[in-house]
């Protein structure tokens, strides 16, 4: 049996869900998967059985319960540095911690307006003004974080050089990006498939396709 349990929701939908599971992948640990599908009458008992905050992602470690991405990223941060989920450099890990609690944090028109949904196809829709402002201060968060700290070409793929924690917590808004058809410039393009050709992205994206649940709120007609 795993030392390790990751707690989630569904694949298709559960933007936090993503980024804790990808936090695990980066850490390369070993863990038992248990997932809890959302919006169902027993959801929120079954997540209370090993959240306390009711919510997923939650990391459970030899009893120990460990809830929130970015929480869950410096929990396995301090078990496996050698995985770099941050960067060994100062200045690059406050940056990267910086983008990664704005993400935590803010776009909260980009959320509610574009819902993940990694298995649909809905161009064109939920583009507010918003949603507008705020994808084009992800993008460009992303374009200097990479001219930064990454060489800022092409063929650097990640934000850092290599996946770490702040692509994990990025990688939600990629899905969103593709799902609703958004125009967006070369680099960022470049970006989007870096992180969707990482091969736990794939492992993600395939077994969302293959989920049976769905959720009404998240299904446009």
């Amino acid at each position: 049996m795993a030392d390790f349990t990751l707690v989630i929701g569904n694949k298709n939908y559960s933007s936090w869900s993503l980024r804790g599971w990808l936090m695990a992948k980066i850490a390369g640990i070993e863990f038992e998967e248990v997932v809890i599908p959302l919006d169902l009458p027993t959801t929120q008992a079954a997540i209370r059985k090993y959240s306390p905050s009711g919510r997923v992602p939650v990391l459970i470690h030899r009893g120990l319960a460990v809830w929130e991405s970015l929480a869950i990223a410096e929990y396995l941060n301090d078990l496996k540095p050698e995985s770099h989920l941050w960067p060994s450099s100062a200045a690059a890990r406050a940056h990267a911690r910086s983008l990664s609690t704005e993400m935590h944090a803010g776009f909260t028109d980009l959320r509610a307006n574009m819902p993940m949904n990694i298995r649909s196809s809905y161009p064109g829709r939920g583009m507010t003004p918003g949603v507008r402002s705020d994808i084009q201060r992800i993008t460009s968060a992303w374009r200097d974080c990479r001219k930064r700290f990454s060489g800022g070409t092409k063929d650097d793929g990640f934000l850092l050089g290599s996946f770490s924690a702040v692509d994990a917590m990025f990688a939600p808004v990629v899905t969103r990006l593709r799902t609703y058809a958004v125009p967006v410039d070369s680099d960022t393009d470049a970006y989007c498939n870096a992180v969707l050709g990482h091969p736990a992205m794939k492992e993600w994206i395939a077994a969302a396709k293959n989920e049976p649940w769905l959720i009404a709120e998240y299904e446009f007609q």
